[in-house]
């Protein structure tokens, strides 16, 4: 029988960080004199006492590293139990959200989704927009650990490819994982730092600055206001900008850098699809929107800059309803969400790089068609591509679109309209944030839905945020037997 006790001991330290993280909207609360500090005193105490309890309880079972099932175990249930704890403020605070809504909100947040289901957030307490802020600033940096530690070694979605670049990861998890997860922590703090900077600068005020720059690193994309980044005054959208595209990019080169060598970013492939990518997709909404709205202005130009990096970041700001751009613009958007950042980066959805691989296998493929007899092999940054990485990336195609499709299903028999369904399917399994349509849109947010789209929904961010797979593989009974 598995033991689950490490399992235990890890999930247990975590909620005790989450329970120590709400001290910080504690005492802003406290400073603002608006009574709400009770609420995260309350919620805290909860919080660190039962994070403390599972974590002593499981003491003793404590190993040097996990096993395979036991890391399944441990990336699913993390981000299970911590949006449980996370949701405490919100159904006590003066938000006063049911559960199911507290939970879609802490969910959101600590998967980077950016979905919310608060109104009025320009006259929210300020403590509960910083815990809005923190819990995504923490689910960025924790994805970041999952990706580069644990994806590689359970051979997810092709993440394997990377297992040598992350710090050569071979061998025990838990060891190691210290290690990487302080060298990110630096990098992912300056980075944040840089940004508030960059807000301040920008004329933002020092807490829209803080909260903001939390959500942008993390790509999550939860605003202090209803309409976003449209409350915010135009230069703010450049530095946004800038920082969702920086926060997209691999961190282990970020790390690399601080080493004192620039070229393993400048020679990733993935960085310069990347890159390319947002380009070819800037370039071709801003003319489009010229021709159309007959309005050559850098008015034009910013709102399709800041709109399609954070869609295709996954970050989900929004500074303009892109839904009345036409429809070939809101085609574009909605699959620019499907393609993601970088690998072991914040962003989320697809993944640059797993569509760097399936187009070098189609390539393979259409090769071996045109001459039988010869001998053709994938590659990725100039390295030959095992079958193994090659089966793993198509799976996790495969599992998308189906999952796609499922959830998009469901949605509809609970009473959702098609445009609602999909695009909230979208959203939430690749963690972008809006989706399309008057409800869900940019110009919108999700209360409208009913309970059970909203478990749904909540179910699917997971889902997204750990690859899928990570996620299927404790459904299966072989999981259970091995």
């Amino acid at each position: 029988m598995m033991d689950l006790r490490p399992v235990g001991y890890v999930i247990g330290l975590t909620v005790m960080a989450l329970g120590l993280a709400m001290v910080f909207p504690l005492v802003l609360d406290i400073a603002e004199q608006r009574g709400e500090w009770t609420v995260f005193a309350e919620s805290s105490i909860l919080t660190v006492l039962t994070g403390g309890l599972v974590a002593l309880t499981c003491r003793n079972g404590v190993q040097s590293g996990l096993t395979i099932q036991q890391t399944f175990l441990l990336t699913t249930g993390v981000w299970v139990v911590l949006p449980l704890f996370g949701a405490l403020p919100f159904m006590l605070g003066e938000s006063e959200l049911r559960f199911v809504d507290a939970f879609f909100e802490a969910m959101s947040g600590l998967t980077t989704t950016g979905a919310s289901v608060i109104s009025g957030l320009d006259t929210l307490p300020r403590g509960l927009l910083l815990w809005r802020g923190i819990m995504q600033w923490l689910g960025g940096i924790g994805i970041i650990i999952v990706a580069m530690v644990f994806l590689p070694e359970l051979r997810v979605g092709g993440m394997q490819i990377f297992k040598a670049e992350a710090f050569d990861t071979f061998g025990k998890i838990l060891p190691r994982a210290g290690e990487i997860a302080s060298r990110i922590s630096v990098i992912y703090l300056a980075l944040t730092m840089l940004c508030v900077a960059a807000y301040l600068w920008s004329g933002m005020h020092v807490f829209d600055a803080t909260v903001h720059a939390m959500t942008t690193i993390a790509t999550g994309g939860m605003s202090n206001y209803d309409s976003s980044f449209g409350a915010l005054n135009p230069a703010s959208e450049y530095v946004a900008s800038v920082f969702m595209a920086l926060a997209a990019l691999p961190f282990v080169r970020f790390v690399q850098m601080t080493t004192g060598t620039a070229r393993p970013l400048l020679t990733d492939p993935q960085v310069r699809a990347f890159l390319m990518t947002i380009f070819v997709i800037v370039m071709g909404l801003t003319l489009w929107r010229f021709v159309q709205a007959g309005d050559p202005s850098e008015r034009v130009f910013r709102e399709v800059l800041f709109n399609t990096i954070s869609i295709m970041t996954g970050t989900g700001f929004a500074s303009e309803n892109y839904m009345t751009w036409g429809p070939l613009p809101i085609a574009v958007i909605f699959f620019t969400g499907l393609i993601g950042g970088c690998a072991g980066s914040t962003a989320c959805s697809i993944k640059v790089f797993r569509y760097q691989l399936l187009f070098a296998s189609i390539r393979v493929q259409m090769s071996r068609i045109r001459s039988p007899h010869g001998i053709f092999t994938p590659r990725y940054a100039g390295r030959p591509v095992d079958d193994e990485v090659l089966n793993s990336v198509m799976s996790f195609f495969v599992f998308f679109v189906v999952s796609l499709g499922v959830i998009s299903v469901l949605l509809a028999f609970t009473g959702l309209d098609f445009i609602t369904s999909i695009s909230g399917a979208a959203t939430a399994l690749a963690n972008i944030g809006p989706g399309l349509g008057d409800t869900i849109g940019p110009a919108g947010n999700f209360a409208p839905l009913n309970d059970t789209a909203k478990w749904i929904l909540s179910a699917s961010m997971l889902i997204g945020r750990l690859e899928l797979l990570a996620v299927y593989a404790i459904f299966t009974i072989n999981f259970w037997r091995s």
